[in-house]
């Protein structure tokens, strides 16, 4: 197993964003932790320590925790590529999705088992009779037993889920149940996400948050954003100017790069113009996150008459830096042929962007850029345990279009702070709300000014903080 540091980040900051009756119970959130837990180890563990929502909450909440003198620890998984097809295979079925079409049969269970008996080992001789441990999602499942058998309190959190039963969420669920039997707690984003053989007294609904100081949502100046687009070839008509340096999470200074030597950050035809209006969306090359849907609405609005400023950029994550994803590389293949098959007048506005893993600081800085230069911002998922981009998204005042399905729905109503695709199998429908909101500025502005007021009373960390306060008395209390 790795254990990923964390640097303390003092809870000072983000009471510094919030009203002050949130800011004041955030400072009394400090002692109820020191008295409820605070002798004890808080540990987390995960699949991976960079690459997607879950690590991003990790990074930021374990920082606010260590800085209020919470002794708070991450560890990541070790597992061989045929354990995470499993564990891919077994979060599409969660979300009702047959995934690669394989089983969860006797053979997967078995390689499931043994590599995490092979990690327990590890956590044995970190883990102390009476620490907290919270494990993320169905990859860390099989060490709940021998935890508890250890004398530590364990609560499991799914991030994942789907609104509406199936056969395929029930075998998935199936498969999981064996080894989460008799864990303290279940901690899902939304209550329709737990099966039904999950107890009330058991259930804790704790929906998830963005810091609005992290690399990838903290204010960059316009110019900023220009350099940073511009440094890594993102768009044309700007040049950077000179080095373009950013703010690390530890406090030092990184240098944008232009990744020349991989043939840089597009992957596809020339960069779209500076003046562009750009349509964004970021997210992990995953079928269930339908880049590929979203390109072939963009391109139905194209054969009627799309604007000739506005151009498509969906951009994910280099595929090789994502370990526990092995669908990513199959999936940006897809993109890249379905993209070559599109009419000229749409492929020359659809840009596929690869967006290195490699420096974590580096991705949220030009992911952030990405985000804050965009006209608009989709999540055309076809499902979603929450979507976290969304909440990116909008607390930097971008109109938002997104499916209404999962988490999605709980942070957007419906023309007030964003608008809904009731169904994100709907090509025709999302090509007619985003040709909306193309055609009408003054809604794109209305919507992107009241989605910024939702994610400050909503989504950020104080509120999650205070949960996981309540969350990790209990377990200590043993109630």
């Amino acid at each position: 197993m790795q254990q990923v540091e964390v640097r303390p980040i003092p809870l000072d900051r983000l009471a510094a964003v919030i009203p002050p009756e949130r800011a004041q119970r955030l400072r009394a959130d400090v002692a109820r932790a020191e008295a409820g837990f605070g002798d004890r180890t808080v540990w987390h563990v995960n699949a991976t320590a960079h690459g997607g929502g879950v690590a991003e909450m990790l990074q930021t909440l374990l920082a606010y925790g260590i800085g209020a003198g919470s002794d708070n620890r991450w560890l990541v998984l070790d597992g061989d590529p045929a354990f995470f097809a499993v564990t891919k295979r077994l979060h599409n079925f969660l979300h009702g999705q047959p995934g690669d079409g394989g089983g969860l049969g006797p053979a997967e269970h078995r390689h499931y088992r043994e590599t995490l008996a092979r990690n327990a080992e590890q956590l044995g001789g970190l883990v102390a009779p009476g620490d907290l441990v919270l494990l993320h999602d169905p990859q860390t499942a099989g060490l709940a037993a021998g935890l508890q058998a250890a004398g530590a309190h364990v609560a499991w959190r799914c991030h994942i889920g789907r609104d509406t039963p199936n056969d395929l969420t029930q075998i998935g669920w199936e498969f999981l149940r064996g080894y989460l039997g008799e864990v303290e707690a279940f901690v899902f984003s939304l209550p329709e996400y737990a099966p039904d053989w999950v107890e009330p007294e058991r259930l804790v609904v704790i929906p998830p948050s963005i810091d609005p100081f992290a690399a990838k949502n903290v204010e960059l100046s316009p110019d900023t954003v220009r350099a940073v687009l511009a440094a890594t070839g993102l768009v044309s008509g700007a040049e950077a100017p000179g080095e373009v340096q950013f703010l690390r999470r530890d406090g030092s200074h990184g240098v944008v790069r232009a990744h020349a030597e991989r043939g840089g950050l597009l992957l596809s035809g020339q960069p779209p113009p500076l003046e562009a209006r750009l349509v964004v969306q970021v997210s992990r090359w995953d079928r269930l996150k339908d880049m590929a849907g979203v390109m072939t609405g963009f391109a139905l609005l194209a054969q009627d008459g799309l604007p000739e400023d506005v151009h498509l950029v969906l951009a994910g994550p280099e595929v090789a830096g994502v370990t526990d994803d092995p669908e990513g590389a199959e999936v940006l293949d897809e993109c890249r042929d379905l993209l070559a098959r599109q009419p000229d007048r749409a492929r020359g506005r659809i840009h596929l962007v690869s967006v290195p893993m490699d420096d974590v600081d580096e991705n949220a800085i030009i992911v952030n850029a990405l985000q804050r230069h965009a006209y608009a911002v989709v999540q055309k998922s076809l499902v979603e345990g929450f979507g976290l981009t969304v909440t990116e998204a909008m607390w930097k005042s971008r109109p938002v279009l997104a499916s209404r399905i999962g988490g999605i729905k709980s942070q957007i109503t419906h023309e007030r702070d964003g608008l809904l695709l009731d169904d994100p199998y709907d090509l025709d429908g999302f090509a007619t709300l985003l040709g909306r909101l193309l055609a009408d500025r003054a809604l794109a502005e209305r919507l992107g000014t009241a989605a910024h007021r939702t994610v400050v009373a909503e989504f950020l960390g104080d509120r999650h903080l205070d949960q996981y306060v309540d969350l990790f008395s209990r377990m200590a209390a043993g109630t």
